[in-house]
């Protein structure tokens, strides 16, 4: 049976009273290089979908790589359920994969699936490397399908033999077949088509109702996470620049990025639109690495922007590194 919204309308598990997914301070650098991140903070919680958006190059896949051990952690902290995973090497982080609490959907699955293994034997590999009995994952991997919307009779196929959309929907069903406490979608939809784009999204939407997951999506399309993200966090060269709830984020962003990422998603019916040549801004040098990241793009920078601004607080569960939040928008009237 297909997972939808609509038909998994019951509350979810009762959530922990703190986030499931806590990141503070988080550097990765890779090869001494500029750090790719630099003092990320995000929290999600159980029941929850949390979008992190943002363009080609600023840091998303590697936030979401250093939270299962695949990125070189050079600072802050990483816990998922209260565990310590930052430190996490060798023999420990074997063990702590192999639970499974925490799992990964790569962005493309044509690469990610073995060509030459059938679906039922993708879906039931994490469960065979969890050390669950065989006779146990049969089941297990059927009612993997059934929750993604998937036919059983599409078991024994290769995923060369499946659309697009249904490479995606197992390598979603081998996702949550453990029964991951924590989902990290690494670009779910980027590669479909409107129709199977919507099916996945929605599908995310029914699995973290019905399961209880904390679910963080990584997009560079803000259409993707409108209308399913609970909250979004911006990054922008490696830093959050913004996060809030994923309305007040599309309808009145605080950051000027945000802005513009918002202005750029025509299919996004806003009341409040921003002059998006206007926030291109001049054409300048990138920032040094104490400056505020935007500055060489904000037609707003000045003086103060020479010093980066740190996450300030624009009510309840929003934030914004910006020198000038929200005073800048005013501005644009004039």
């Amino acid at each position: 049976m297909t997972v939808t919204t609509e038909e998994h309308t019951a509350a979810p598990p009762a959530a922990p009273a703190g986030p499931l997914l806590s990141i503070r301070g988080l550097e990765v650098s890779y090869r001494r290089g500029e750090p790719v991140l630099g003092g990320v903070d995000l929290d999600a919680r159980a029941g929850e979908i949390l979008g992190v958006i943002g363009e080609t190059g600023s840091g998303k896949t590697t936030l979401a790589r250093a939270v299962v051990g695949l990125a070189p952690v050079t600072a802050g902290r990483i816990t998922v359920d209260g565990k310590d995973r930052t430190t996490l090497r060798g023999r420990s982080l074997r063990r702590a994969r192999r639970t499974g609490a925490v799992q990964y959907m790569f962005q493309d699955p044509l690469r990610s699936l073995d060509p030459d293994l059938t679906v039922r034997r993708l879906v039931a590999e994490p469960l065979a490397v969890a050390g669950v009995p065989r006779e146990e994952r049969e089941q297990r991997v059927l009612t993997a399908l059934d929750q993604v919307g998937l036919d059983r009779s599409l078991a024994d196929r290769t995923p060369g033999r499946l659309s697009g959309g249904q490479r995606q929907r197992v390598a979603l069903a081998r996702a949550i077949v453990t029964r991951p406490r924590l989902l990290l979608a690494d670009e779910p939809v980027s590669a479909l088509d409107a129709s199977n784009r919507n099916h996945v999204l929605r599908l995310l939407d029914g699995l973290r109702r019905e399961l209880g997951l904390a679910v963080v999506v990584i997009s560079h399309d803000l259409d993707s996470l409108a209308g399913v993200a609970d909250r979004i966090a911006v990054l922008y060269r490696g830093q959050v620049v913004e996060q809030g709830p994923a309305e007040a984020v599309l309808t009145a962003p605080l950051h000027p990025y945000s802005a513009l990422l918002v202005a750029s998603a025509p299919s996004l019916d806003r009341t409040h639109r921003t002059d998006l040549a206007l926030l291109r801004g001049p054409a300048a040098a990138p920032p040094a690495a104490s400056d505020c990241a935007f500055a060489h793009r904000c037609p707003f920078a000045d003086a103060d922007c020479a010093a980066r601004p740190a996450p300030t607080a624009h009510g309840p569960g929003r934030s914004a590194a910006c020198h000038h939040a929200p005073d800048w928008r005013a501005r644009l009237s004039r």
